[in-house]
C-alpha cells in the first residue's frame, strides 16, 4: 500500500474499523475468559461444598466432580474466546480430532494420571481426611484431583503425589479402619519379677479409658536381650487415638515401673583386660 493511500479518508475508515473490530475482540475474549473462571471456579466450590453437606455424597467424590466441572466449562470458554477471533469451532473440533494421537502420545504421563484418578475415585483406596502412605510419602489427603492427590504432612507441608504414581505403588490407609493396634515394647531387668511387671503393664493400659477391653490387652516376653528381658505389650484402641495412646503408654508405663520397684536396665559393657 502506498503512503498516499494511508491518507485516503476510504483507507483510513477501514483501518479505524478493522482497529476497532480487533479491539472489540479481543476486549470481548478477555471478558468472555474472566467471566467463564469465575463461573468455572464457582460451579466447583459449589459442587464441593454441596457433597460437604450431603449426606449420599463424600468429600472425594465430591471433590473429583468438581474439577470434572471445573475443566469442562473452562473447555467451553476457550472455545468461546477462539470463536471471537473468527476460529471456526467445527474445523477446530476436527483438529483436535486429527491430532488426538500426536497429543495422547505426547501426554501419556498426563493420561495415566487421569486414568489413575478416575480409578481412585470408583475404588477409593483413600479418601479426604484419611493419613495415608502413598507413593512413598505420608500425610493426611487434602484434594484429590484429575491429575493428583494433595497430601498436608505432619509439619504441614504439602506434598502433590501423581495419581498414577499413587494408583501404580502401594497404598497404606491409616484411617480406612475405625480401630487400630497399638504395639508397644519394654524392658526389665532379668532380677525383676517377669509376671509382676506384665501384670504392671497391662493394668496401667486398662487404665487408659481409650484402651479397648476387647480385644484385651496382651503382654508377652518376646526376648532374652543382652541385658534385660524384653516384654511386648499389643493394645486396641480408636484410630483416632493412636498416637494419644501410644505416648501416654511410653511415659505412664515408666512411671508405674518406678513406683512398683521395677527397673528398666541400662545397656551393659564389659571390659576384658588381659594381663601378662
Amino acid at each position: 500500500m502506498n503512503p498516499e493511500d494511508l491518507l485516503n479518508p476510504e483507507t483510513l475508515a477501514v483501518l479505524v474499523q478493522r482497529g476497532l473490530d480487533a479491539s472489540t475482540n479481543i476486549l470481548l475474549a478477555a471478558g468472555i475468559f474472566i467471566l467463564g473462571m469465575i463461573v468455572a471456579g464457582s460451579i466447583r466450590k459449589g459442587i464441593r461444598d454441596a457433597a460437604h453437606k450431603s449426606h449420599r455424597l463424600d468429600d472425594t467424590l465430591g471433590a473429583f466432580f468438581a474439577s470434572l466441572a471445573y475443566w469442562g466449562v473452562m473447555i467451553v470458554v476457550l472455545i468461546a474466546v477462539l470463536s471471537r477471533f473468527g476460529v471456526e469451532t467445527t474445523s477446530l473440533v476436527a483438529t483436535l480430532g486429527a491430532a488426538t494421537l500426536a497429543i495422547g502420545l505426547a501426554l501419556q504421563g498426563t493420561l495415566s494420571n487421569l486414568a489413575a484418578g478416575v480409578m481412585i475415585v470408583l475404588f477409593r483406596p483413600y479418601g479426604l481426611g484419611d493419613w495415608v502412605e502413598i507413593g512413598g510419602q505420608a500425610g493426611t489427603v487434602k484434594d484429590i484431583n484429575l491429575f493428583t492427590t494433595v497430601l498436608a504432612t505432619g509439619d504441614n507441608k504439602r506434598i502433590i503425589v501423581p495419581n498414577g504414581e499413587s494408583w501404580g505403588s502401594v497404598i497404606t490407609n491409616y484411617s480406612a479402619n475405625e480401630t487400630r493396634r497399638v504395639d508397644l515394647g519394654f524392658s526389665i531387668d532379668y532380677g525383676d519379677d517377669i509376671n509382676k511387671a506384665m501384670d504392671v503393664i497391662k493394668a496401667t493400659l486398662n487404665a487408659d479409658a481409650r484402651v479397648h477391653t476387647d480385644p484385651a490387652v496382651f503382654t508377652a516376653v518376646s526376648a532374652h536381650g543382652a541385658s534385660s528381658i524384653d516384654i511386648v505389650c499389643r493394645a486396641w484402641c480408636a484410630t483416632g487415638d493412636y498416637w494419644g495412646v501410644y505416648f501416654d503408654a511410653m511415659k505412664n508405663v515408666k512411671e508405674a515401673f518406678d513406683a512398683n520397684g521395677i527397673s528398666i536396665p541400662y545397656p551393659h559393657q564389659v571390659n576384658v583386660e588381659r594381663k601378662g
